[in-house]
């Protein structure tokens, strides 16, 4: 319903007008790991090849996806591509569409301890709230961004800003947000995390008491004490069970928090950028005075390390008992060098999440629930540019896909504000027909190669994505 000018392109950039003629802009992709990296191109719709790759010269594996295809919404009418094809001697088809995405939206896993925002803050793009801080998980921030509600519930502004932000985040494009009483952090899929202007580079080892099990014993007899400190659990080797199971003796250390079990702390300091997520930036302020009766003597040396290893201090207690800084051994820098060792690269996760339950059903089947029960059965797989999915168990087609597996460019949008994804449906031939597929339009991979789709396009020939 756009009206585009001879020579223009749509609103949405991925159609255009040519001579008269609706193209799409984009190539259609298709998927062989029998090719080099950088494929090769081929002409639809019949037109004159110019070298490249011929029908006949397609591999065997060759795969269409639905990066490029077009759509055919509302879906009345078949999809833009249903190809038969013979694996391993089955009989199979590959329906394949670019499906429009109002139910949609991304989460977005941050690797740091630092401190970005309260749960439930809400997340904006600019001026306008795209989303919101969800529950974090172990080393991980969470973001949860999109959604039905921020894209057309609101003002025009924000569903723009949302639409925009999740086309840049499923393109692994960077992103800079901010969130509400938080950081600012610049997030790109497969790229480390920038918060408030510091590039993360390591993703904790464990929560502190975790730090403990795993280390304690490369600790022992170097040094007296070990406090790991971290936002959600501190942790003391002398009152650990690790340090208790090698005999760790006690030292009468005391840590103001809320002690949870032997040797794990809550709540040290409130969530922050300092040490191990809290806001912390001298770690003797979450001690309290020691007990000598309890073990604590002068000359007890002490070692206080945050969950990444990226801080630490050495200290030895002086005669009033009051730990003083000292040069740390070599053997104890080696000991919390292994804990840096032991850190993952921090990097950022974008998955798309999508609601595949309307009309594009249609396209695929005369009764579309039938193609809903065959996906949730696990008779139809599922892919998104030829990339695998999780798709969610109960009613509907609910599906995430981690955006780095699919290749660059997969995604667009619509001025609805919508988004724009490529859908593959793969199912034996007889269950296809079964569920009322659009027999009348099943084509080969050379017939759809030498007829070209709906609207005129080239195609483009890739290997898949390995992430």
């Amino acid at each position: 319903m756009c009206y585009i000018a001879p020579g223009q392109t749509g609103a949405c950039d991925r159609y255009a007008n040519a001579d008269g003629r609706i193209v799409r802009t984009d190539p259609v992709v298709m998927l062989s790991a029998a090719i080099e990296a950088g494929g090769r191109i081929v002409p639809f719709a019949g037109a004159a090849w110019q070298g490249g790759l011929a029908p006949a010269e397609m591999p065997q594996d060759t795969a269409v996806t639905g990066i490029g295809s077009g759509t055919t919404y509302p879906d009345f009418k078949p999809a833009p591509f249903i190809v038969s094809s013979t694996v391993e001697g089955a009989d199979m088809i590959t329906v394949v569409t670019e499906a429009i995405f109002s139910y949609c939206g991304v989460k977005v896993k941050i690797d740091t301890d630092r401190h970005l925002g309260t749960e439930g803050a809400a997340v904006r793009m600019g001026d306008e709230v795209v989303g919101h801080v969800t529950t974090a998980e172990y080393g991980s921030q969470m973001l949860s961004l999109g959604g039905v509600s921020h894209l057309t519930g609101h003002s025009k502004a924000e569903g723009r800003a949302t639409c925009a932000a999740l086309l840049a985040l499923s393109n692994r494009e960077a992103v800079e947000l901010s969130i509400d009483g938080g950081s600012h952090v610049v997030v790109q899929a497969g790229k480390p995390p920038i918060v408030d202007g510091v590039t993360e580079r390591r993703m904790r080892v464990g929560c502190g008491s975790a730090t403990i099990g795993m280390f304690a014993a490369a600790w022992q007899g170097m040094v007296d004490e070990v406090v790991v400190v971290d936002d959600h659990i501190t942790g003391v080797v002398s009152e650990h069970q690790a340090g208790k199971v090698i005999g760790w003796p006690d030292t009468g250390i005391k840590i103001i928090g809320a002690r949870s079990t032997p040797g794990r702390y809550f709540r040290v300091s409130e969530p922050g950028l300092g040490w191990g997520g809290t806001q912390v930036s001298d770690p003797l302020q979450i001690l309290g005075p020691w007990n000598a009766k309890k073990g604590a003597v002068p000359g007890l040396r002490l070692l206080m390390v945050s969950t990444t290893g990226e801080d630490w201090g050495y200290y030895v207690l002086d005669a009033a008992l009051v730990p003083q800084p000292a040069p740390i051994p070599d053997g104890l820098r080696e000991a919390v060098e292994i804990i840096a060792e032991n850190c993952e690269p921090s990097l950022c996760t974008v998955l798309f999440v999508g609601g595949a339950g309307g009309s594009l059903r249609a396209g695929v089947a005369r009764n579309p629930v039938r193609l809903t029960q065959s996906v949730q059965g696990r008779e139809t797989r599922l892919t998104c540019g030829g990339a695998e999915v999780f798709v969610w168990p109960g009613g509907g087609i609910t599906f995430m896909v981690d955006v780095t597996t699919l290749p660059e460019g997969a995604f667009g949008s619509v001025p609805t504000p919508a988004m724009v994804a490529p859908l593959e449906f793969t199912l034996p031939r007889a269950a296809y027909l079964a569920m009322g597929g659009h027999e009348a339009a099943i084509r080969t991979l050379p017939e759809v190669v030498a007829e070209g789709g709906e609207y005129p396009t080239a195609a483009r020939l890739l290997p898949p994505v390995i992430p």
